[in-house]
């Protein structure tokens, strides 16, 4: 998950980029969990070809045939729907849009250059109409206006909190459960933004069942404490946290998962003042929390169920966002800082040896998150490079390489491994559009794309978790994804489980809904969480 994600989810995020004229062999020790058929087993050779660097977003042009007229930037402009010009619209595809759905849409703004090119800048917003007189949102706040019906369709929505208003107006319906149409956006009475959408009704996609590939949903378990983002698995226990949501505290909820067809809730644990927990983690006896208040926090598990707090590491201002193990080291990320490197050769009582940082833009954010291979880094460095650092020695931790980004698009979260002699990064960003990246890493001095995996470009990829020749996705609204990556040049879909339901208690219209995260500890089943369902557990496969 970004950070820190209070922030970033009232944002409009948005992408710009300058258009011009016009997944053999087994994986090493597993050092950290840092919709086609089953093609069969497959045993790559090696050999591949190397991938122009395109960016997440793939620009196809305007959306719909309708404008907004923004010659007169009035304080109320994107509050004025006459504005909105759809004379070419279809009002009788719009008339028959079910009154209902958890929606998100992509925004494309193009603005011409003095050189004779375009910029495009891309965004994402998400929207929720109901027809049983719950509340019509948009960034999970009340809209200001709507009007779906008879052949219209519009939506007015304010974020608050970034005084952002979105005025968005339907136009076509190219398939079932999508509207494109035209939108302006505002900020504190000045128009900021205009151009045309693509909306996706997110729980439905057209000819795909709840599951595919045998992966068989085992059991379901909610959890009250706010928002579940991260989940880990040891002494048969399963270890989740939260973030704050709709006015629930976040923290920490523990179930015994020696059943996994029968997960029993054991306790939760949430401090008033820190209760903002994104990761978790566990190395024998202790399980390693990262609070974004108090850092990492430390808690002795030697009985499982009964968690006892032991300490806390401070990281600063910031503090921590994730956390991993690798060997006898604690790795601890915070956003804006660096990462945080403890020796917990004594588990309940970490060292610091370092704080790691990468070279590069001050501006980019910071680390996200990281994976440990052998004895290098793999960070994965926010709106900056996704950058190979040398760990052996942690008084002269050295960079290797870095593979930049062309977009700004968010590195989030990678997993590393050995294909046919060569290390590959499966590295997946964040944000609308963000996909799955193969990469040969190598050579960190020359990184190399050989293959893609991509979703709808309105959904976010999350975490990931590599098991020998799979991978499995924790894809936010498209849910758990399981590929094949045995040839990396082309990783296929062999399995996935539908989480997201609109029907869902707490669920919202953000663009960060669904699984969050995955594991899958070696005992014969997955673990996932889902933003408003809870702990998953399925079969592995």
């Amino acid at each position: 998950m970004t950070f820190p994600r209070r922030a970033l989810q009232s944002l409009l995020v948005v992408l710009s980029l300058q258009l011009l004229a016009g997944c053999e062999d087994p994986p090493p020790r597993p050092s950290s969990d840092a919709g086609v058929p089953d093609a069969g087993p497959y045993v790559w050779d090696g050999t591949y070809t190397e991938l122009e660097e395109h960016g997440d977003w793939i620009d196809k042009g305007p959306f719909a045939p309708c404008g907004f007229d923004a010659q007169d930037a009035s304080t109320t402009a994107c509050e004025e729907l006459p504005r909105f010009d759809v004379s070419r619209c279809d009002p009788a595809a719009l008339a028959a849009l079910p009154q209902e759905g958890i929606y998100q849409a992509n925004t494309r703004d193009a603005k011409p250059l003095a050189d004779g090119g375009t910029l495009i800048s891309i965004g994402s917003v998400g929207f929720q109409l109901r027809s049983d007189g719950g509340p019509n949102t948009m960034y999970d706040e009340p809209l200001l206006q709507r009007d779906t019906q008879g052949g219209r369709f519009s939506v007015v929505g304010k974020n608050t909190r970034t005084s952002l208003t979105i005025a968005m107006v339907g136009c076509q319906t190219p398939a079932p459960d999508i509207i494109t149409g035209c939108f302006a956006s505002c900020r504190r009475g000045k128009l900021t933004q205009q151009g045309t959408f693509e909306a996706h009704r997110v729980a439905r996609w057209a000819g795909e069942p709840e599951s595919s590939g045998g992966l068989t949903l085992l059991s379901e378990r909610h959890v009250a404490l706010g928002q579940p983002v991260d989940v880990f698995v040891t002494k048969g226990h399963a270890y989740v946290v939260s973030l704050p949501h709709a006015g629930r505290d976040g923290g920490l909820t523990v179930f015994d998962v020696s059943d996994p067809s029968n997960p029993l809730f054991k306790t939760s644990i949430s401090l008033p003042e820190d209760n903002f927990w994104n990761g978790v983690w566990a190395h024998r006896d202790a399980l390693y929390v990262a609070s974004s208040i108090m850092g990492t926090l430390v808690y002795d598990i030697s009985t499982p169920a009964e968690p006892t707090f032991v300490r806390n590491l401070p990281t600063g201002t910031f503090g921590a966002h994730t956390v991993l193990v690798d060997g006898e080291r604690l790795y601890a990320m915070v956003p804006n800082t660096g990462t945080f490197v403890y020796d917990v050769s004594q588990p309940l009582n970490p060292v610091q040896r370092a704080r790691i940082t990468v070279p590069g833009d001050p501006d980019s954010g910071g680390p996200h998150d990281t994976f440990a291979y052998g004895n290098r880094l793999y960070v994965s460095n926010a709106f900056g490079p996704y950058t190979v650092l040398d760990v052996t020695d942690l008084d002269d931790v050295r960079p290797l390489g870095q593979y930049p980004r062309p977009d700004l698009a968010y590195s989030h979260h990678s997993a590393v491994g050995t294909f046919a002699g060569r290390t590959l990064a499966f590295e997946g960003g964040e944000f609308n559009s963000s996909h799955l990246r193969v990469l040969d890493v190598t050579d960190p001095a020359r990184i190399v794309k050989l293959g893609e995996f991509r979703m709808r470009s309105i959904t976010s990829i999350h975490n990931l978790i590599l098991r020998g020749t799979r991978l499995y996705v924790a894809w936010y609204h498209e849910g758990l994804r399981v590929l094949d990556v045995s040839n990396p040049t082309k990783p296929t879909q062999v399995a996935h489980y539908n989480t997201f339901r609109e029907s869902d208690p707490y669920r919202g219209d953000s663009l960060f809904e669904g699984v969050y995260g995955v594991r899958v500890p070696g005992d014969g089943h997955v673990y996932s969480v889902d933003s408003s369902r809870g702990l998953l557990i399925f079969n592995e496969l």
